[in-house]
């Protein structure tokens, strides 16, 4: 490569309607790219630069497909030589036959390396071994990106023989489900293509996995912070004798419950834009879980902990982790509060026992509702949540979510494409014992509002399911 680009520069070649532009998006996590699938939409080169922190590292040139090949191969062969990209470009500026030659040729004279893109969905033609031989004849380092579209993968053989003549390297990468440990492994590849690209590619894929490592940091981050904020939220309201009780505890059940959603989807918002899904309101496919109510019943009896699991998780806990068991529903109560005797006074030193009244009111949705004398009229408080499947409930959907955002490649928006196996429908199920333990302490930790308390169990929190996240990236696509 030429020392004229000031960043390296990798030029995304092919025939029209093979994906390039997809090939683009995912590799710059982009999604502003425009993505069609009517051949020749792509008329000019485009430039996505990939930038980390303020700098940009690297950059991908979106081409038109090749318009030509087999009258642009014949003039190069006559023309073969130092220059012969330049001279093509002279001599056919402006001839609307090879339009698309003369707008893809610009960043290879520029010192851009080929990635070339193509569908192996489809058999061999002779239009692509003339697209093949012209980017051999530049002598500019090349990829070629065997991006198929389809299930039949029965041309691939044939493709990669073909290929291996032309190319320094061969990549399967489907553009529409390319995980980030499949986008690494790619960049990873351009090193062996030419060994003085290198130097300047080992800073690239390190800044890369640098970013990636603070994004999964800040995803554990922000799944903390929601726990430890719903685990803390009550929701009040003062009222006075003769009113409705009951219209004012529904209304109340309704205003805890839409703030604790509102807080879930702003955490998994917060995740997909660290993910860079910006344009396209990426949402959970119909057949996740984790895109029902977050207080369906539905949701309650398939996430979080087994019934025996959270009977585990409380006689482990004993009274000290202020959260509650129903014994009724072994703990998947969807409502705001759970109750079991000894717990109970746990739960109402959090409201400051001695200015609570007897009364409370309990229902299979309802859960406890505590009843205080204030300035003559009565306040109704729901909340805080001491249900022990609660914040287990709320980490698993976050995990999923997260599992599929992940995988969700920049390149793909069709929601009728199948949706890329992210493992099981839940996590936390499958948490081993020590894993369990981290959460309850740093759950307990939340419950009592004490900072000290939630920074020291935080932590260990925090580690674990940086490892959880960690497993999840670096998995590929099966």
């Amino acid at each position: 490569m030429t020392g004229s680009a000031p960043v390296l520069t990798f030029a995304i070649v092919g025939h029209p309607n093979e994906g390039k532009s997809s090939v683009v998006s995912t590799l710059t996590e982009d999604d502003s790219v425009r993505i069609t699938p009517i051949p020749g939409e792509t008329t000019v080169c485009r430039t996505f630069p990939v930038v980390i922190d303020g700098v940009e590292i690297v950059r991908f040139v979106d081409t038109p497909g090749f318009q030509s090949p087999k009258a642009a191969l014949a003039w190069l062969r006559e023309h073969e030589g130092p220059g012969m990209l330049d001279s093509f470009l002279e001599d056919h500026c402006g001839d609307p036959l090879f339009s698309g030659e003369c707008e893809l040729f610009r960043p290879l004279s520029r010192g851009a390396g080929i990635i070339y893109v193509l569908d192996a969905s489809r058999p061999l033609r002779s239009v692509d071994r003339a697209e093949m031989e012209i980017l051999r004849m530049t002598g500019i380092p090349r990829m070629a990106v065997i991006n198929s579209k389809e299930e039949d993968r029965s041309f691939i053989p044939q493709w990669r023989d073909e290929l291996r003549k032309h190319f320094n390297s061969v990549r399967i990468f489907n553009a529409h489900r390319a995980t980030y440990a499949e986008r690494v492994a790619l960049l990873e590849s351009l090193k062996s293509i030419d060994q003085e690209w290198e130097p300047a590619l080992v800073p690239v894929i390190r800044a890369v996995e640098e970013d990636w490592r603070r994004r999964l940091n800040q995803t554990a981050w922000h799944i903390c912070r929601m726990i430890e904020t719903c685990l803390a939220y009550q929701a009040s309201r003062s009222y006075s004798r003769g009113e409705d009780l009951e219209e004012i505890r529904k209304r109340l059940v309704g205003e805890y419950q839409d703030h604790i959603r509102d807080v879930e989807r702003k955490t998994h918002l917060e995740i997909r834009r660290l993910f860079k899904h910006n344009i396209f309101d990426y949402r959970l496919p119909g057949q996740s879980i984790a895109g029902e109510d977050l207080f369906h019943e539905k949701t309650w009896s398939l996430l979080g902990l087994s019934p025996y699991q959270i009977a585990a998780a409380g006689a482990a806990a004993g009274t000290g982790i202020g959260l509650g068991i129903d014994a009724a529903t072994a703990g998947i109560s969807f409502g705001v509060f759970t109750v079991s005797g000894a717990i109970l006074g746990a739960g109402s030193a959090l409201v400051g026992g001695k200015r609570m009244v007897d009364t409370e009111i309990k229902g299979p949705k309802v859960g406890r509702f505590q009843m205080k004398k204030s300035l003559g009229d009565f306040v109704l408080i729901v909340g805080p949540n001491r249900n022990i499947q609660f914040p287990f409930v709320l980490l698993d959907r976050a995990l999923i979510y997260f599992s599929h955002v992940i995988n969700w490649a920049h390149g793909r928006r069709s929601r009728q494409e199948e949706t890329p196996d992210t493992g099981p429908e839940t996590f936390v199920a499958h948490f081993t014992d020590r894993q369990r333990r981290t959460c309850r302490e740093f759950f307990q930790a939340a419950s009592t509002g004490d900072e000290p308390q939630i920074r020291e169990a935080g932590q260990p929190m925090l580690d674990m399911l940086l490892g959880i996240l960690n497993g999840l990236s670096d998995r590929e696509y099966r």
